[in-house]
């Protein structure tokens, strides 16, 4: 209406329509957009108002403020939805460039339930995140396992705002699960930046500094066209004011006109030659009320034409002197700051927290407990207490009937696992990733860690890894006696389903793994209380599907290995009964032989000894730990163990009830 932008005809040219709207704050920047055409795209975010007005009235203070700058009054992007922005370098560039992308994340909490469990409770969603959509991935991952440790899942939201509970089991952890839902669901999503815009008629990808600066000389149009409107209807106004003083300062002339004339149109030119009036003034002062010639009125006419003038000199001064503009459009601006501005709704963090799961967990050392039935769970080594040799021990595990725990392996959380299996296969995870249980639960099936290949297939040994270097060895055994060194790196990066670690004949199996540096010596144990040492030199290194060399010759077809250690010259070894008995031993008792020899007596299997469970490297200072099939366990000093020789019987190491019999056995390496 007051002619401040210009109009252009509509689509069909039936009408004409304004070929922008003149809005006094950059909807564009407060509300943005987004649109796909042929070849190019915009997508604007939201911004908040007080702060965009803010960076307006900075840019008219000081034009030389650059895009960079701009980010003190104009922090990033502030989405209706919330959440919080991770990271600026994102803002930064599509400050400076017009083009980045941000990273957006859902705001969450983890709170504590009764009972010692935990629930993430999600009270703010990403920007344009379809919340049904969200809740429906989260459920579908739960249900595939591809993130574990959820338990419930509910949507207490309300017109208060969004509250999406999951809880989370009484084992798992709530920051390894919310880490989880942050990279595989739409809690987390990047927004891309595009800011194109349509500059005279011609699309343009601008920087924030530049689209202040397309809004202010928006303005400043504006603000001088509707200024140049209010000027010229003042100018008209008083035109007309001036005309209707002087009829009234002459009103007995101007009626004594009137009356002599035989009409208007007379009457009008009659007065514009006696007064010089303009058709404009002649055709008001006809139109006057005889109200307006009261002493009252006549004051008031009078008052009003003395305001015009002002008005007039006023506006003429504004369209002079372009600093009066801006200030105008300061002015406004800040009006509407004060009537409309808001908080900020979105956070903005200074870095993206790029945080793995290992960032979320407490390094340990942990005992990893692998039964026959391929249960398996990790607990605190600080779990177990040290006994005294032939203590009774204590409840280590609870385990299915007629399973018993199988292996046990001291690690650590952060370290990563090759688990191999008895049919020769190998399988990659962390540490972390077993399932964490308590001194007496009977832990996990391995299935829902690892995917074994059969219902036959059993975890036979565990080896944890730091890292996956060249310069290592895996050394493998089998029952049947054979044994193969391979190249870790080989091994870093199995499947999902496994890959092969040693091709096996049918009838046998893989019963131990060691990782070393290829330039040890090995001790092989059989079930039958024999042992061979030998340098593993004499072992050449194959591939990983390589079937592997004889490393021990059986005395009796009723043999079978039982244990594989990487030994030195002065190491001590532990050799354990199923009945409870044992003895330690020297490694220099055992004469060095080339590998596939028949080997020597380690240990008398009599009746009271029963066969031998395992071997273990047991030096001055470490400390063994003894499970049997019932689940009992007791950690013992190695040095209460007394050094035999190879002949012998050895000592009672554990008192076990009436039809159990030991299953496992590990040491414990103490800190250097």
């Amino acid at each position: 209406d007051k002619e401040t932008v210009d109009f252009r005809p509509n689509y069909d040219g039936s009408l004409e329509e304004p070929s922008v709207l003149p809005s006094k704050f950059p909807n564009i920047l407060v509300n943005g957009s987004s649109g796909i055409a042929v070849g190019m795209a915009t997508n604007i975010p939201t911004h908040n108002l007080s702060e965009i007005c803010d960076g307006i009235i900075a840019v008219l203070d000081n034009p030389e403020l650059n895009s960079e700058e701009l980010m003190q009054y104009i922090k990033g992007p502030d989405f209706p939805t919330g959440g919080i922005i991770q990271g600026k370098e994102g803002i930064k560039e599509y400050f400076t460039t017009g083009k980045g992308a941000i990273r957006l994340r859902a705001k969450a909490e983890i709170e504590e339930l009764k009972g010692g469990r935990h629930a993430i409770i999600i009270k703010e969603i990403p920007y344009q995140v379809n919340k049904a959509e969200l809740l429906e991935t989260i459920a579908r991952l739960a249900s595939e396992k591809k993130i574990q440790d959820i338990s419930d899942l509910r949507d207490e939201s309300d017109r208060d705002g969004i509250r999406i509970v999951v809880e989370i089991k009484r084992d798992g952890n709530p920051n390894i699960v919310m880490n989880q839902l942050f990279k595989h669901t739409q809690l987390e999503v990047s927004f891309g930046v595009i800011m194109l815009v349509l500059v005279n008629g011609k699309p343009q990808i601008l920087s924030m500094r530049e689209m202040i600066q397309c809004y202010i000389d928006h303005r400043r149009d504006v603000v001088y066209k509707r200024t140049s409107f209010e000027l010229k209807k003042a100018e008209h106004r008083a035109h007309i004011v001036e005309g209707l003083r002087i009829a009234i300062e002459n009103l007995n002339k101007v009626i004594k006109i009137i009356r002599e004339s035989k009409d208007v149109d007379t009457a009008e030119s009659n007065l514009m030659k006696e007064f010089k009036f303009t058709k404009i003034q002649a055709h008001a002062i006809l139109e006057m009320k005889l109200q307006q010639l009261t002493s009252l009125e006549r004051s008031k006419l009078e008052q009003e034409y003395l305001e015009l003038i002002k008005t007039i000199e006023l506006l003429r001064s504004i369209l002079r002197d372009p600093k009066k503009i801006d200030g105008i459009i300061k002015e406004e601006i800040a009006k509407i700051k004060q009537q409309y501005g808001d908080e900020r709704r979105t956070k903005i963090v200074a870095r993206v927290e790029e945080l793995t799961i290992e960032d979320l967990i407490k390094e340990e050392d942990v005992v990893v407990c692998i039964s026959h039935h391929g249960y398996v769970k990790r607990m605190p080594l600080s779990t177990y207490k040290s006994q005294h040799r032939g203590g009774k021990g204590i409840t280590g595990t609870t385990v299915k009937e007629e399973d018993f725990v199988e292996q046990l392996i001291i690690t650590n959380t952060h370290s990563y696992l090759l688990w191999f299996t008895n049919k020769g296969r190998v399988y990659w995870s962390r540490v972390f990733e077993v399932p964490e249980g308590s001194r007496i639960s009977k832990g996990k099936p391995a299935v829902n860690l690892i995917q074994l290949s059969s219902m036959e297939e059993k975890i036979t040994a565990c080896v944890p890894v730091d890292k996956f270097d060249n310069n290592l060895y895996l050394l493998m055994c089998t029952k049947k006696g054979v044994i193969k060194k391979t190249n870790l790196e080989e091994y870093s990066n199995p499947r999902k389903t496994g890959i092969i670690a040693i091709n096996l004949d049918p009838d046998d199996s893989l019963i131990d793994v060691k990782l070393t540096d290829g330039k040890q010596e090995v001790i092989i144990s059989t079930k039958n209380g024999f042992a061979i040492r030998f340098k593993e030199e004499n072992v050449r290194p194959i591939g990983r599907t390589g079937k592997g060399v004889v490393g021990i010759r059986f005395k009796s077809k009723d043999d079978e290995v039982v244990s594989m250690e990487v030994v030195k010259k002065d190491d001590i070894l532990l050799t354990v009964c199923e009945n409870g008995y044992g003895k330690r031993t020297k490694v220099d008792d055992y004469r060095l032989q080339s590998r596939g020899g028949k080997g020597v007596i380690n240990i008398k299997t009599t009746e009271r000894n029963g066969k031998v469970v395992g071997v273990k490297v047991a030096n001055p200072g470490y400390e063994v730990m003894i499970m049997t099939e019932k689940g009992m366990s007791i950690r013992l000093p190695v040095d209460e163990i007394s050094v035999l020789s190879r002949n012998t019987q050895g000592v009672r190491l554990v008192k076990l009830d009436e039809g159990d019999k030991v299953a496992a056995v590990a040491n414990i390496v103490p800190e250097e």
